[in-house]
């Protein structure tokens, strides 16, 4: 194996080109403590035990890096919600990405779906809050005062209203708009129920009856 040592201060403009003579063996090239630019040509580096680059351009991901997953190269060279699925193998449904909890869906198909039920006793006051659960179901344990949450329009919930086991518990609606002016006199009997569905116009909430003494 021939080796070729550059030896003193490199420095200086201008290119300095080493030729070893064709001989069997790796050649080796030893610099010296000097800025610069060491420019390999006619072959390739071999496989060095580091490298550290910090300003290296055109690396090849699908041919010039190893170890990637199925179709990881694709998804790198073009990042698209297509691509991207094409790397997980656990996903569920198809489509492109959302990256929001409160996304806009457009027409979309929802097939058997589950409302977030969420149950509390009323005490003698409570207030509706949605990121409970759209289906409230509130048992009275006192005469209570139900207070509505922020009116946003579209939004809609329902209440399953239970008596306690003592029963004869009344209710005060804040903020319901129910028909004809009037709200519903609920069930008084012990342990029954009467459920209620409530719409936002993002002014107003309105009630309605959907059955009672169940």
């Amino acid at each position: 194996m021939s080796a070729i040592k550059l030896q003193g201060n490199a420095s200086g403009a201008g290119t300095q080109t080493l030729q070893a003579a064709a001989t069997a063996g790796t050649p080796i090239i030893t610099l010296p403590d000097a800025t610069g630019t060491l420019i390999v040509t006619g072959g390739d580096l071999g496989t060095p035990s580091a490298i550290v680059l910090t300003n290296g351009t055109g690396l090849p991901i699908s041919t010039g890096v190893s170890g990637l997953g199925t179709n990881v190269a694709t998804f790198l060279a073009t990042p698209t919600s297509a691509n991207l699925i094409s790397v997980v193998g656990d996903e569920t449904g198809s489509g492109v990405l959302v990256f929001n909890n409160t996304p806009s869906l457009t027409n979309p198909t929802v097939t058997n779906y589950v409302e977030t039920l969420y149950s509390a006793n009323t005490s003698t006051a409570i207030t509706v809050s949605l990121t409970n659960g759209t289906v409230q179901n509130l048992t009275l344990t006192g005469n209570a005062t139900i207070t509505m949450p922020t009116a946003v329009a579209g939004k809609s919930f329902i209440i399953i209203l239970s008596q306690d086991g003592t029963g004869s518990r009344t209710v005060t609606w804040s903020t319901v708009s129910w028909p004809s002016a009037t709200a519903p006199t609920i069930t008084t009997t012990a342990s029954k129920k009467d459920i209620y569905s409530f719409f936002s116009d993002g002014t107003n909430w309105y009630g309605t009856t959907i059955g009672q003494n169940y």
